[in-house]
């Protein structure tokens, strides 16, 4: 059967390959970010069972627009939308400065994935999936971000109590250094790189297919008692037991 996928930060990265990955297995996949033209893009790279969506999913009337040109069933909801916004800024220089810095990274990786879910809540389908996309930073420290994905996290455990009498699975894939991505911007230096791969067990940086690959796991069949939990995907950089 055929199944409806909503990636949130569809067009490019992690996103982009979660959503190639549906779309190549027969699903019809809807994509969405803030920034039309590269959703725009991705959706015509991937085919026709792809649908580009603009939506900031900090913003509860740009959610609410957007249930009007969403399917009226949703099987999978992977909250991928998110990064370090403190990247994109500079260093807060008052008090009030450093609470922005603060709300805007939880917008952007907690509150975001939490309107989201709740905004398509009563279209999620019996037997679906939510797997929203967490990070290293969660156990090892990074400030706001770190935070906000820890918080990402924790909130998933309720959440999992919440929708497991519906038959509705929710996961967090917590992803360490992956490359091809946007993540860091132009600020990654070749001696940090070495240091996030040399960090690893496995001595090489994560892929976006790494990421696709476990997400379209966590929505299969085969994952249907896996819930509430937190699979580390970052190539034995951060161990657990």
């Amino acid at each position: 059967m055929t199944r409806t996928i909503l990636v949130t930060g569809g067009g490019t990265g992690i996103g982009r390959a979660i959503a190639a990955r549906f779309a190549a297995a027969g699903d019809t996949v809807v994509i969405t970010g803030r920034r039309l033209e590269p959703l725009q893009v991705t959706a015509k790279e991937l085919g026709d069972s792809v649908v580009a969506q603009r939506c900031d999913h900090t913003d509860p009337e740009q959610l609410e627009a957007l249930l009007d040109r969403l399917p009226d069933r949703i099987d999978v909801l992977v909250n991928n939308a998110g990064g370090n916004t403190d990247l994109d800024t500079a260093a807060p220089d008052s008090l009030a400065a450093f609470a922005q810095t603060w709300r805007t990274n939880l917008d952007a990786n907690l509150l975001s994935a939490a309107l989201t879910t709740q905004a398509v809540a009563d279209r999620l389908a019996p037997g679906g999936a939510i797997v929203h996309i967490g990070s290293i930073a969660a156990d090892q420290g990074a400030g706001a971000y770190g935070a906000a994905k820890a918080g990402l996290a924790s909130w998933n455990i309720s959440l999992a109590r919440e929708l497991g009498p519906r038959d509705i699975t929710t996961n967090v894939v917590s992803s360490g250094y992956v490359q091809e991505t946007e993540f860091f911007r132009d600020s990654m230096t070749d001696e940090r790189r070495a240091r996030l791969i040399g960090n690893t067990a496995v001595k090489r940086p994560g892929t976006v297919s790494d990421i696709a690959e476990t997400v379209a796991f966590l929505a299969s069949p085969g994952a249907r008692h896996i819930t509430a939990q937190t699979l580390n995907v970052n190539g034995g950089a951060f161990a657990s037991r």
